[in-house]
């Protein structure tokens, strides 16, 4: 049943505010029911909605396999990127990527690296389907995104969009804070449970925590984080992160519509299981592409460190099998941004042996050299494989809601597409995958 309570805005400390947002007032604050732990009945379209969604999450699974395990910080920062873009922060893969091997960098960058963080330690350790979640985890993984904020559950009304600061001018007003803790346990008992499509439960899992908005900032990036919780928890997926979130981006007013119908009537549940559901398809399938194009970019750059060995005459022109460059080569993928010290972290190789072998490889044109304002090189960086990152983030954005030949209206620009291939997005994404 939807149900409000009434509350007066009547601020005492007004400074900084402008004379609407003084304004004294009622407002309503919408309190949700509690979920149970038991899913609803779905309508025919929406069930076989995610039943399809389902089959193609775990067949994407199974094609991405033994991958999953590198290709999930990929797909990780691309939910990150686009989670950020949402919230109206601006950060690119590559600016994502230095900020986190040299732990500096913007603030947005450097809140889009604790997200990654996060998302992946809720993961490793929620994921267990025997271990129960409670509201301390959910508050431990907010923590990690926010760390500067206060821990714990809100404790005052907070409210979502509007042209001022107020709650009579919100788009959204949550449920009072004395109600939080009351629905975030329930919460926590619905995610624990693994029972049902586990599709169906992530949907709701994740509109109901964007309803509740129990913490005071990131609730956006923890919502999103908690829905790999979910589909890991049931078993949907075990090798692969789909960054589903990614999907919303694309289209932020249909995501918002979405939520606003799963808060405003109970009938339209359908609709936003149909929408999420088509959004894990899409997703899906761009990362399957995602990881073939992973493996043929490695391919792509061992043949050009050869052809550049053999330019300039060195011997052997095909590295041995345990040659530095070739192990920096293979782990591209999971470290596209590198300084001589992570690479003697990584490698076990002495300084200088790390310095040759990456001056080596941007001499052959596989890294970049990046200098800071000052002129000094600080890293170098995998331009292709960031630029993949980009494709994929951007064309699930395109696929979710814009036009190939229109620009997101949110997000970073496409990648240059001679180098890394053409968008891919809509009915035309999961062609030739076999999902």
């Amino acid at each position: 049943m939807v149900q409000y309570v009434e509350r007066l805005w009547n601020p005492e400390d007004a400074a900084g505010l402008s004379r609407r947002d003084r304004a004294p007032g009622r407002y309503k604050a919408y309190i949700p029911d509690e979920l149970g732990e038991r899913l609803p009945q779905l309508g025919a379209a929406a069930s076989a909605a995610a039943e399809d969604a389902l089959t193609v999450l775990a067949r994407a699974d199974e094609r991405i396999g033994s991958r999953g395990s590198y290709l999930n910080h990929l797909l990780i920062r691309s939910e990150s990127i686009s989670s950020s873009w949402i919230e109206g922060n601006r950060v690119t893969p590559k600016r994502l990527a230095i900020a986190e091997i040299l732990h500096e960098g913007s603030r947005v960058a450097l809140d889009v690296v604790a997200n990654v963080r996060a998302t992946e330690d809720a993961i490793a350790e929620l994921a267990e389907r025997d271990r129960a979640i409670t509201t301390d985890d959910i508050e431990q993984l907010q923590h990690v995104i926010e760390p500067r904020l206060e821990f714990g559950l809100r404790q005052e009304q907070n409210w979502v969009g509007g042209p001022g600061w107020s709650p009579l001018r919100a788009d959204f007003v949550p449920p009072p804070e004395t109600e939080v803790g009351r629905l975030v346990d329930d919460l926590a008992r619905f995610v624990t449970v693994t029972d049902g499509n586990p599709v169906v439960r992530a949907a709701i899992a994740h509109a109901q925590f964007e309803t509740i908005h129990p913490f005071i900032d990131g609730n956006g990036r923890t919502g999103r984080a908690l829905i790999h919780t979910v589909l890991r928890r049931g078993d949907s997926l075990r090798n692969t992160l789909i960054p589903i979130s990614t999907v919303f981006a694309g289209n932020t007013d249909s995501y918002i519509a979405g939520l606003t119908a799963f808060r405003a009537t109970p009938s339209r549940l359908d609709d936003w299981v149909i929408g999420f559901a088509n959004a894990s398809v899409l997703a899906a399938g761009n990362a399957v592409r995602l990881a073939h194009d992973i493996d043929a970019l490695g391919s792509q750059v061992r043949e050009q460190l050869i052809a550049f060995r053999r330019t300039q005459g060195k011997s052997p022109a095909v590295p041995r099998s345990d040659a530095l460059v070739l192990r920096i080569i293979e782990n591209l993928a999971v470290v596209p941004v590198l300084t001589a010290d992570s690479v003697v972290a990584d490698h076990g190789s002495s300084p200088a042996a790390a310095y040759r072998a990456l001056t080596e490889l941007a001499d052959a044109g596989v890294l970049g050299r990046n200098k800071d304002q000052r002129g000094r090189l600080v890293c170098w960086t995998s331009d292709q494989h960031l630029a993949l990152v980009a494709l994929t983030e951007r064309s699930n954005r395109v696929g979710g809601g814009d036009t190939r030949n229109r620009a997101p209206r949110l997000g970073p620009a496409a990648p240059d597409p001679i180098r890394v291939g053409v968008l891919r997005g809509g009915a035309d994404s999961t062609q030739g995958l076999d999902l």
